[in-house]
């Protein structure tokens, strides 16, 4: 996880690695998850999970639908499946 200084307006603390930045950049992602919880209360909670990081890259108002869509305007249009298939990698190899 990673805060964009180009994206979001978010001043980055802490070094790239750091746990001041890992806590910055976590307290980001719920925030979007939170706000697309708001924003589709319909969805499930894993589409609203996807949209919460597809938000992260790319910002609430580029998130128009979680059913079909919440990757079109992501980096490489499929940023939120690549974030939780890399999670899943790692919860199955590493812990």
């Amino acid at each position: 996880v990673d805060v964009d200084q180009n994206g979001g307006n978010h001043k980055r603390r802490g070094e790239w690695d750091s746990e001041t930045h890992l806590e910055q950049a976590t307290g980001i992602l719920i925030d979007f998850i939170n706000e697309i919880k708001d924003k589709f209360p319909d969805c499930t909670e894993e589409q609203q999970l996807k949209g919460g990081i597809a938000a992260y890259n790319q910002g609430i108002g580029a998130i128009h639908s979680l059913c079909k869509r919440v990757d079109e305007n992501t980096t490489g249009k499929d940023y939120s499946n690549d974030v939780v298939a890399r999670a899943q990698w790692y919860h199955n190899n590493l812990v």
